[in-house]
């Protein structure tokens, strides 16, 4: 049988792709799955206790970026009660070793290197980095590297995460399920930040409490990669691909100096920030992800802002308007919202270990749950 080349298969679209691949030349063993927790930072050390705890997986490894984790039990880390005689690396050949079946790939900034060894020695990768995403709108050699570790290793590799994935694709897709004719599919996504005690995030990385003149533009360029992705996934499984992905973002002051948890955010600078993710077919948005997020509500201009969560319409002959919620106190919003991203990855892990070679997407995928006895 002769297999496309890695460089076709990143040029090819998902459903070529996947028609194309062969079977997994190293499927998972019986019984629980191996797994190593690559990272243990908000979002690796919530997926690190998921792990410990699962009822079908087994923890094989823990990776660490800083000697004062090394040596250090999983279970402390991950912050789980459950004994385990795992101890925290930062040895990758130790890693390597294990011949795991999957590594949860939790790193702040994706690695290539690190990600192509890892696939090259056989071993699964479900990461919440948002690069692998659509792999035709990858950069040419990441893809060509990437995929071609994924065939020498007979490994896959899937992104997902909270957002993007679970609201930019998984649900969208069975939302889509209902339409025959579609106008617009619109997801808004509000997060209150005020109660972050997070001031390098917010202030350094963000921009909030910066003078407007000051703002880093490049967040609607970022935020077009991280989501533009998955509307162009959406779009090619409809059979309607986007002709252009556009980003545009948009700011907004707070009206008085207020105290947020993270710090000060004085009169006159950013309290709010938007961005719009537009794909657009025939010279008209076909579906659109906006991010709103904010530290006051006390703003110029006076935007319209909801609670922290989701809102999903679809404009076609099954109309919907859908709010997604998180009921969850203030005082418990930092040891709850890791979950979000965490728990998905963790749950992806069988089907991605499953999976044909290659860079995978949730239309390849089958729908994916919780196991949880």
């Amino acid at each position: 049988m002769s297999h496309p080349s890695p460089r076709k298969r990143c040029c090819a679209s998902a459903h070529d792709r996947i028609s194309e691949a062969p079977v997994n030349i190293h499927p998972p063993a019986a019984g629980n799955l191996r797994v190593v927790q690559w990272a243990t930072g908000n979002i690796g050390s919530r997926s690190l206790r998921a792990v410990i705890e699962h009822p079908r997986l087994a923890l094989a490894g823990l990776y660490v970026h800083t000697s004062d984790k090394v040596g250090r039990a999983a279970g402390e880390l991950g912050g789980s009660a459950i004994a385990t005689a795992v101890r925290a690396t930062d040895d990758i050949d130790e890693i390597l070793s294990l011949d795991a079946d999957c590594v949860l790939y939790m790193p702040r900034v994706l690695d290539a290197a690190e990600v192509c060894r890892i696939l090259a020695s056989g071993t699964n990768i479900v990461t919440t980095s948002t690069a692998f995403h659509h792999p035709p709108s990858m950069d040419r050699d990441l893809c060509a590297r990437v995929e071609a570790a994924c065939w020498a290793g007979g490994a896959s590799i899937y992104s997902t995460g909270s957002s993007p994935g679970f609201i930019s694709e998984a649900i969208p897709l069975a939302l889509l399920s209902l339409q025959r004719r579609l106008g617009l599919l619109s997801i808004d996504e509000y997060a209150d930040l005020g109660h972050r005690d997070s001031p390098a995030m917010l202030f350094d990385v963000m921009g909030f409490g910066r003078s407007p003149a000051d703002f880093p533009r490049g967040r609607s360029e970022h935020l077009g990669t991280s989501f533009g992705p998955s509307l162009r996934l959406l779009a090619e499984e409809m059979g309607t691909p986007l002709d252009s992905v556009v980003a545009d973002g948009e700011i907004a002051v707070a009206r008085r100096t207020t105290d947020i948890a993270a710090g000060t955010l004085a009169a006159g600078t950013v309290g709010a920030q938007r961005v719009t993710v537009s794909g657009v077919r025939g010279g008209e948005t076909l579906l659109r992800f906006r991010a709103t997020w904010y530290c006051t509500r006390d703003l110029e201009p006076d935007w319209e802002l909801r609670d922290t969560g989701w809102h999903i319409e679809a404009d076609g002959d099954a109309p919907l308007d859908i709010d997604i919620r998180f009921p969850v106190p203030v005082e418990r919003m930092t040891s709850t919202f890791p979950a979000y991203t965490a728990n998905r990855a963790v749950n992806a892990v069988a089907a991605v270990c499953a999976a044909p070679p290659g860079i995978r997407t949730t239309t390849e995928l089958p729908p994916f749950g919780a196991t949880l006895a």
